[in-house]
């Protein structure tokens, strides 16, 4: 059994400062209130002390069952709990809860690399400034029109930007023009309907332009949120400001930009710790915003170039992710969870079920990494993959274990962001249009995209599925569309 002081796990979590507190503050504009550290230590003595306490236990899963959440503290005490018997109810809250407000459903992505210029010296990314060795390289307006049309003819709908922070290479007028760039392509029947956003944090004046660009989410990872650790982890470079890094999602929310996405890369620090804030900027959010994340993504540190993730102390076992997975599921119902490619196919299997909505698949992590073949690609990986399968292998394996496949971009386009998503979600309201809509789009990438195997697998799913539309006349809808999709018509939505 591990002692405290052990389950602090890192050199950034001495006992509550004496001086100069911090006072916890879920509605205050400063990073150091709404991310205490002597609320996230207390909250750790707290769970440490009673994750053996059955009754208390209990009375968190209870009030998890009313399937509306609970605080950090309590979900830091789930996540905590050594009783067996109640870990197994953990687990299985987590899959109702998910199947509630998710169903089968299971939303793919790809990410897109523009640019691997960067001027911060971030020592767990390859991209840093003082990696001289690694190919540096940013995607021409040819480029991305190559790198998009090869992501078309998988079937992917749905993009993430990644690009380094360098303010010559990459300015914010280099990503909204590649934006229009991407919106404009259109090959066959391909193109992509949303394209979410994942570059350094930057100002509200920029986030106001992104909005007008028409990204879907802002995504943000903040890599760790102690700031000790955050501050020896960027030693150089503009990010190393962790309350401008910290504090961006606020500023991306007040330039108009209604669904965000935050993240922690855990390895980095200890475990509980970045469980404890993540959950905490999301209350932060819900407080001051009315609104919380629209997702969370639980990276882990990969191996990349010139990077060994055994030299980050605090690496975690597959079965502690599953936890931590089914953890943030029961403490943030409403709220979609993305698990990458970073994962294997094994840990993707065993999350699914507890509260994945989104994954990505036939994923690239380099700059120009979807117009050649894999053998030919430059050393421009910002990490190494580990789930290699194609879009078409992970759909039918989606299909395989009881999934849906989904495509779908409806709510971004029908205005159903923000909170308008979130109150639809929270009542469960949400699923009389996403299932629907996950079984049209899965219909036109069996259409356009899949092999026959797959196409056969996947218009017997939907058929089944078909008949678990509970309202005639939607189901009466969605049927004579899926017909008129499989004669030629696309985009179809509700």
């Amino acid at each position: 059994m591990l002692s405290l002081a052990e389950c602090y796990e890192g050199d950034c979590l001495p006992k509550p400062e004496q001086s100069a507190k911090a006072i916890y503050n879920p509605k205050s504009s400063s990073a150091d209130e709404f991310i205490s550290h002597d609320e996230i230590v207390e909250s750790m003595e707290w769970a440490f002390q009673n994750k053996n306490n059955r009754k208390l236990i209990g009375e968190i899963l209870k009030k998890a069952s009313e399937k509306k959440g609970v605080s950090h503290r309590e979900a830091l005490l789930l996540l905590d709990c050594e009783l067996e018997d109640m870990n197994q109810e953990i687990f299985a809250l987590a899959k109702r809860i998910k199947n509630e407000f998710y169903g089968g459903r299971i939303v793919l992505f790809a990410p897109l690399y523009l640019s691997n210029y960067c001027v911060n010296g971030c020592v767990y990314c390859p991209y840093h400034k003082q990696n001289k060795h690694i190919a540096r390289k940013k995607l021409t307006r040819d480029d991305i029109i190559r790198e998009v049309t090869a992501l078309q003819d998988m079937g992917h709908k749905r993009l993430a930007l990644e690009a380094g922070e360098d303010p010559v290479n990459n300015p914010i007028e280099y990503i909204l023009e590649s934006i229009e760039t991407i919106y404009g392509i259109k090959h066959k029947n391909g193109s992509i309907r949303r394209v979410n956003v994942n570059i350094a944090a930057t100002s509200v004046s920029e986030y106001a332009m992104l909005r007008d660009a028409g990204i879907g989410t802002y995504i943000l990872f903040q890599e760790t949120y102690s700031r000790k650790s955050y501050e020896r982890l960027h030693p150089t470079g503009p990010k190393r400001d962790y309350a401008w890094h910290t504090e961006a999602m606020d500023r991306a929310m007040d330039g108009g930009i209604d669904d965000v996405g935050i993240g922690v890369l855990f390895g980095l620090e200890g475990f509980r710790y970045e469980f404890a804030a993540l959950l905490m900027h999301a209350e932060h959010l819900e407080a001051v915003h009315g609104v919380g994340p629209h997702t969370i993504s639980v990276p882990r540190v990969r191996a990349a170039d010139g990077i060994d993730p055994e030299s980050f102390k605090n690496g975690i076992t597959d079965d502690s992710f599953a936890k931590i997975v089914a953890c943030i599921r029961v403490a943030v119902p409403y709220t979609g969870l993305i698990v990458s490619t970073r994962e294997s196919k094994a840990c993707r299997e065993k999350v699914l079920e507890l509260g994945v909505s989104q994954i990505s698949g036939g994923s690239r992590t380099s700059v120009g990494g979807y117009d050649i073949p894999e053998e030919e690609d430059e050393n421009t990986r910002q990490f190494d993959v580990n789930d290699n399968r194609s879009l078409d292998e992970v759909v039918r394996w989606l299909m395989d274990l009881g999934h849906i496949p989904s495509f779908c971009t409806a709510c971004y386009r029908e205005g159903r962001t923000g909170d308008r998503f979130m109150s639809l979600c929270k009542s469960g309201q949400i699923q009389n249009c996403c299932h629907p809509n996950a079984l049209m789009t899965l219909e036109e990438y069996l259409c356009d995209y899949a092999c026959p195997s797959t196409r056969e697998l996947g218009e017997k799913l939907i058929n089944s599925e078909l008949g678990n539309v509970p309202n005639c006349k939607v189901r009466e809808l969605v049927s004579g569309r899926l017909d008129l999709i499989r004669d030629g018509s696309r985009d179809f939505r509700l």
